[in-house]
C-alpha cells in the first residue's frame, strides 16, 4: 500500500500528535431495529477520532488513503481497507487530505456488543465459530486479498437492506472473518491490548485503561489506579493481574516504550529528549528498557527504521 513518507504531510503530524493524546470513550447508540449498529461517517468528522468503546467493530474504508493507529500500531491504509477492532482497543483512521477537502461517507462501521454474541450462541449453537475470531480481534485485525473483498461487500450489502436480508449479510461476514486464511490477515497491536469482557473486570479495566492513556507521558502510580477503582494496592495488583494478564507497572512501561518507538521513527527528537517526553525519568533506564523490549537500542532502531 502506498503512504506519505513517515514525517511528511499533515497526516503523518496527526498521527505523531495522536500517539500522545487521551483515548476517547465513545458511547455507541443502541439500535432497537437491528442485533447490530450498522452507520456511515464522512471524514473529517467528530466520530472520526482517538477512541475506545467496549463494541467490537468490523471498519471498511472506502474512500481515500493514510495512516491508521490501532492500540500501539501505526499502519497505512487506502480504498477497500477492512478490519476487526476487539472491545476496548483504541483506534482511528487519519486520511491525508488537501485543504478544506471532506471524504464524504468515508468509513462504513458495523458495531455489535460481545454479549450479545454469546447470548445467541446458546439459541445457535453455530455462532460458537465466531468466538475463536473475537478473542484474536483483542489485538486488531487487518485483512487482505479476497476476504477484505468479500467482506468489504457483506458491509456495505448490510447498509442498504433490513430484516431478515441484513442478518443474512451479517452472519456472511462473520463466516467470511472467522474463515479468513492466516496470509490474509495482520495482527496489530500488541498482546497487552487484551479487554475483559466480563462486567465487573471490564468495569475496572476500562477505568484504569483511560487512566493509563491520559498519563502514561507522566506520573502514573499503581496507587492512585488501584484508589480510582476502591482497591487496596495488594488486591489490584493480583486482580489487575488476571483480569489482562499482566503487571500493572508492564502495561504502564510497554505504552511508554510504543510511544517512544513511534517518535523515533516519525521525528528527529535526541533519544534523550524522548526518554523524558515518553515519561522515563533516566536515559540509562530507558535504553535498557528499550533493548529488553524490542531487541536493539533506540539509536539502532532509529537507524534501521529512518
Amino acid at each position: 500500500m502506498s503512504s506519505t513518507p513517515p514525517g511528511d504531510g499533515a497526516a503523518a503530524r496527526l498521527a505523531q500528535r495522536l500517539i500522545g493524546m487521551r483515548a476517547n470513550r465513545e458511547v455507541i447508540p443502541e439500535d432497537p431495529n437491528h442485533s447490530v449498529r450498522w452507520h456511515q461517517h464522512d471524514y473529517p468528522s467528530p466520530v472520526a477520532r482517538w477512541n475506545y468503546h467496549p463494541e467490537y467493530e468490523i471498519h471498511l474504508i472506502r474512500e481515500g488513503s493514510g495512516k491508521f493507529i490501532v492500540g500501539d500500531h501505526i499502519g497505512t491504509f487506502e480504498a477497500g481497507h477492512v478490519s476487526l477492532i476487539g472491545s476496548g482497543l483504541p483506534h482511528d483512521w487519519v486520511s491525508d487530505l488537501e485543504p478544506g477537502e471532506l471524504l464524504h461517507n468515508r468509513d462504513a462501521v458495523i458495531q455489535f456488543d460481545g454479549k450479545w454474541v454469546e447470548q445467541a450462541a446458546v439459541l445457535m449453537p453455530e455462532l460458537a465459530e465466531v468466538r475463536p475470531l473475537l478473542e484474536q480481534s483483542a489485538r486488531g485485525i487487518e485483512f487482505f486479498g479476497q476476504t477484505a473483498q468479500v467482506a468489504a461487500d457483506s458491509i456495505e450489502a448490510m447498509g442498504t437492506s433490513t430484516g431478515l436480508e441484513r442478518l443474512h449479510h451479517l452472519l456472511a461476514l462473520f463466516a467470511t472473518l472467522s474463515r479468513a486464511p492466516e496470509h490474509d490477515r495482520k495482527y496489530l497491536a500488541d498482546e497487552w491490548f487484551r479487554p475483559q469482557l466480563d462486567g465487573q473486570a471490564e468495569a475496572v479495566v476500562d477505568i484504569v485503561l483511560e487512566y493509563v492513556f491520559t498519563n502514561h507521558a507522566g506520573s502514573v502510580a499503581m496507587a492512585e489506579a488501584a484508589a480510582m477503582v476502591g482497591m487496596a494496592e495488594p488486591t489490584f495488583s493480583k486482580y489487575f493481574k488476571r483480569a489482562t494478564g499482566q503487571n500493572f507497572t508492564d502495561l504502564v512501561r510497554k505504552l511508554r516504550l510504543a510511544h517512544a518507538r513511534r517518535l523515533l521513527e516519525r521525528s528527529e527528537k535526541p533519544v534523550s529528549d524522548i526518554c523524558y517526553e515518553v515519561g522515563f525519568s533516566n536515559l540509562s533506564n530507558f535504553n535498557r528498557q528499550f533493548l529488553r523490549e524490542v531487541g536493539e537500542t533506540p539509536r539502532q532502531f532509529r537507524q534501521r527504521v529512518m
